[in-house]
């Protein structure tokens, strides 16, 4: 396998690097499971919508677990439009596998996670009207920021994710500020594949493999659905978890839920 620093900057032999990452990755994709994590966001979303408790955001995240699915995701944002902080602290004592809770690391959303306990906290750089997550964080720039608030998890034993784009220097400014893991912002890649240009993964291989190197998770998100999904899986080494919300639920629509989570169970093998 290549090394690091033969890895970076090789974009002028773009194709050999593309064919020989996806010979090297076919093999170590049967050594990585890759969890699923449903973001349960769009079921508030409709549920706020009407008022009342339509769908039961609670219920769903119990089948959703009885189906199959690794973990739940929930990215509750300061006007509470759609996940509540409520619904963090009810959904606690529900969810049986992995709890995901995502978001602005402003200090109401500190004080719930740390109310909450959840199994890992994923810090992202969301402006208060924000629709969607649209960047990864400037992990240089916001050093001590991140530093400070990572330091606050580890202490109430909460692993830590960074939501990053794969910019080499975004996942060592990870590394430097202590959190446990990654998650790669997979919309670049979601446009790319597209469109039909398979090479859009090459930036997210080079930097899964500079976060292992690193000793740092790797997870995933953003776009992802049942159309790109496979192909992500089977070339970014060491993936660990995939967090799929919106393309999930919109797909459930028409196919059903339980036979989602399980199509992308599928996928993720």
């Amino acid at each position: 396998m290549l090394q690091n620093n033969q890895i970076i900057g090789q974009w002028s032999i773009f194709n050999f690097v593309f064919l020989q990452k996806l010979a090297e990755n076919a093999l170590l994709k049967l050594e990585i499971m890759t969890k699923l994590s449903v973001n349960i966001n769009k079921i508030a979303t409709l549920r706020n919508a009407r008022g009342g408790n339509v769908p039961d955001l609670l219920q769903v995240a119990k089948d959703i677990q009885s189906f199959g699915g690794q973990g739940i995701t929930i990215h509750p944002r300061p006007d509470e439009r759609h996940i509540r902080y409520q619904d963090a602290r009810d959904l606690k004592a529900l969810v049986i596998t992995e709890y995901n809770i995502e978001g602005n690391p402003v200090r109401k959303f500190l004080d719930l996670v740390f109310e909450v306990q959840p199994t890992q906290v994923t810090l992202v750089p969301d402006a208060d009207d924000a629709i969607t997550s649209n960047a990864g964080w400037d992990t240089v720039k916001h050093h001590s920021f991140l530093e400070e608030i990572i330091q606050e998890c580890k202490a109430k034993n909460i692993r830590t994710s960074v939501f990053v784009d794969p910019d080499m220097k975004m996942i060592e400014g990870a590394k430097a500020v202590g959190a446990d893991r990654i998650e790669l912002y997979t919309e670049s890649y979601a446009h790319q594949y597209a469109l039909g240009n398979e090479k859009g993964i090459l930036p997210y291989v080079e930097a899964s493999v500079l976060a292992h190197s690193l000793g740092l998770g790797i997870n995933a998100g953003h776009d992802l659905s049942l159309d790109n999904i496979n192909f992500f899986k089977n070339n970014i080494p060491y993936l660990l978890e995939v967090s799929i919300g919106h393309a999930l639920i919109s797909e459930a629509i028409y196919l059903g839920l339980e036979n989602v989570v399980n199509m992308y169970l599928q996928k993720l093998k």
